[in-house]
């Protein structure tokens, strides 16, 4: 094991608040340290962020939070994630840094293993300590099968954290102790900076973080026919999703795509209209807490992990669940 002791998670946010997969994150750290013993410190990054940080010191699991903040990094930069993840590991001395697999998480966290010359595992889907190892375990070849990586020798162990591979740590009514750590943060380090995210549609909300979505797939037949999925989805406040194949054939971009090689989620409830239920899918909702699924064929796949299923045509399904959601509103 690293010389280090307990794990340091850096937390994910956005527009000045927490993102939900920060908390996936601080439950998988809990569970390693509950293992091998220590501390769970959640790392913040940015600019004006007392908020983020008071939100993270009272979730369930997390003992301290430091926090990095300079003005310069109001947005996203890999490098300076990078130096700033190192300066926060050099003062805290962890065994593991654990962050969750996003596009910033995958782009810096490797970044801090290379710069450190230590081990690293990407997209894992559960962390473990073993005969005094950190563990990491890996889906391969679409999830069909797993592999476990331990981490040898001293360096902290780095590991990104596949988005919905673990239930979200809830918050208390106390509260961690915060405090600032001083990290130095070059204009090299600021060299390259991520543009501000486009815009997503009025009303629509991120896949990461919704505790409700709403999914398409093939079944609706055509392009137009996806506005009942809006529809339903505004009535319940509800993030929009589809599968692969409406993503490729341009129904909705790619961001909205669910699935293996799309966004793995973690909702409350998740409703399937016109979804098969392919194991490319499957691998993307398997933690959501409830999945709804409403299709004509009995024997579609789908209904195999469905919680509740609704066995009929969507057209007459999905207006007839969108009238009483009126009706009730009303």
């Amino acid at each position: 094991m690293a010389q280090g002791s307990g794990v340091l998670i850096i937390a994910e946010h956005a527009d000045g608040k927490l993102a939900q997969v920060t908390l996936e994150v601080v439950t998988a750290a809990r569970s390693l340290v509950d293992a091998m013993g220590g501390t769970v410190t959640a790392g913040v990054i940015g600019a004006a962020m007392d908020g983020v940080a008071q939100a993270l010191a009272g979730v369930a699991g997390v003992d301290e939070v430091v926090v990095v903040e300079d003005n310069r990094l109001g947005r996203f930069s890999g490098p300076a994630w990078t130096s700033a993840v190192i300066g926060i590991i050099e003062q805290v001395g962890p065994a593991a840094v654990l962050a969750p697999g996003t596009t910033s998480g995958r782009d810096y966290l490797p970044r801090v293993a290379a710069r450190l010359k230590t081990g690293h595992a990407g997209d894992a889907v559960e962390v473990s300590c073993v005969e005094g190892k950190v563990v990491a375990t890996r889906p391969m070849l679409g999830s069909r099968v797993q592999v476990a990586v331990a981490f040898e020798g001293d360096g902290v162990a780095t590991v990104t954290m596949r988005p919905g591979s673990s239930a979200r740590a809830e918050t208390t009514g106390e509260s961690a102790q915060v405090r600032t750590l001083n990290v130095t943060i070059t204009d090299d380090d600021l060299t390259v900076v991520a543009e501000p995210p486009e815009g997503v549609a009025s009303g629509a909300q991120a896949l990461d973080g919704a505790e409700r979505i709403v999914a398409g797939g093939r079944g609706l037949g055509e392009q137009d026919k996806f506005s009942l999925i809006e529809e339903l989805a505004s009535e319940l406040n509800a993030a929009v999703a589809a599968t692969r194949p409406l993503a490729d054939a341009g129904w909705r971009p790619h961001s909205d795509q669910i699935g293996q090689t799309g966004a793995q989620v973690s909702p409350k409830l998740y409703i399937a209209v016109g979804i098969s239920g392919a194991v490319q899918h499957l691998v993307g909702i398997q933690n959501a807490d409830y999945i709804v699924a409403i299709n004509r064929d009995p024997d579609a796949p789908i209904f195999k992990i469905a919680s509740f299923g609704i066995i009929g045509d969507l057209f007459e399904v999905v207006p007839a669940l969108i009238q009483e959601l009126q009706a009730v509103k009303s």
